[in-house]
């Protein structure tokens, strides 16, 4: 990845001055070469996904009388199904918060419900990895399984009714009617925990998104699909497949 990395800022630096690139045939050689050499302590090795298991591992873990895990088990759902990025959903830390780059409780949220079709819901997320300040909408399709992401959604939103609107989306009511933001180490410290008690894997952030796209490929949606709900601009995403077998 760093020879990838440093090639495309070579690419670039010719596109920029407009000067002829001819290095496309003759350096992916290189780098297919180059990726057969690299020693075994220099790889990191392939993260494990969220699988549905984990997911309903959370569903009967919760508590959703509770302000704080209603939005821990939303923003689950929502990473898991709709193949995000954590970074887009919570924050690292409570004063971390920016409009620009973080998606608030103000941000139009549309309900949809198809004559002929499947009832889904969408908010913008104002910035990402990929369009950066362009953001892009997070599109929720109603799923028939416990861990559904509308439900999920509505429900955090109904219990943390009164949070403020320039609070971030996914915060929580706290006793002596206060709220706070949710950040990604309490996230994943709650559903590590409740995955701890239930003997399951012990995982990070970016497994849901791995999880996601797995188990709605093992689903039978159609990778393009697949693509487009993560956001994926190529067919990089393959890349993120786990239990290949039980896809093909």
């Amino acid at each position: 990845a760093a020879a990838q990395n440093w090639m495309a800022g070579l690419h670039l630096w010719h596109n920029l001055h407009g000067a002829p690139w001819y290095g496309k045939w003759l350096l992916r050689a290189a780098t297919a070469g180059l990726s057969k050499v690299v020693p075994s302590s220099s790889k990191r090795p392939r993260r494990p996904p969220v699988t549905l298991e984990h997911m309903h591992a959370l569903f009967r873990g919760l508590d959703f009388s509770n302000a704080f895990d209603s939005a821990v088990f939303a923003v689950a759902s929502i990473a898991f199904w709709c193949c995000c990025r954590l970074g887009e959903l919570v924050i690292d830390s409570p004063n971390r918060f920016h409009s620009s780059r973080h998606v608030s409780r103000s941000s139009p949220i549309r309900r949809c419900f198809p004559l002929k079709g499947t009832p889904y819901t969408v908010f913008h997320i104002p910035w990402t990895k990929t369009s950066h300040g362009d953001g892009t909408d997070i599109i929720a399709s109603k799923m028939n399984d416990p861990t559904n992401p509308v439900t999920a959604f509505n429900h955090h939103l109904s219990v943390n009714s009164s949070i403020p609107p320039s609070s971030p989306l996914f915060s929580f009511e706290t006793e002596g009617g206060s709220w706070s933001p949710l950040t990604r180490p309490w996230f994943l410290a709650r559903c590590n925990q409740v995955w701890r008690e239930a003997k399951l894997l012990e995982l990070t952030g970016h497994c849901f998104r791995i999880g996601g796209a797995s188990e709605l490929l093992l689903r039978g949606v159609p990778p393009d699909v697949v693509a487009m709900q993560g956001r994926w601009k190529s067919r990089a995403f393959l890349e993120y497949w786990r239990k290949i077998e039980s896809i093909l």
